[in-house]
């Protein structure tokens, strides 16, 4: 199949993780001392991930393009 003029938007590059290193500290710390509950050694990092994801500002998500938009749009240019 073969459409002409069809134009293709690169990618979106990945965002920077807000909690990232809040979570991987907690994750380690987790793996390190088998601390679950967070409860002795890794009660700082869940309180500093907890901090992190209740500060953290949230963007309001668009919702996709349907499947029926694009093939609507598309159906114009398979003639």
């Amino acid at each position: 199949m073969h459409i002409k003029k069809l134009k293709v938007r690169p990618r979106k590059v990945a965002g920077q993780t807000l909690c990232g290193p809040q979570l991987t500290s907690m994750l380690s710390c987790w793996a390190a001392s088998s601390d679950l509950l967070s409860t002795g050694k890794c009660q700082d990092a869940a309180k500093e991930l907890y901090e992190c994801m209740r500060t953290a500002p949230t963007g309001a998500k668009k919702q996709p393009f349907s499947i029926n938009y694009h093939l609507a749009r598309l159906t114009k240019n398979l003639k």
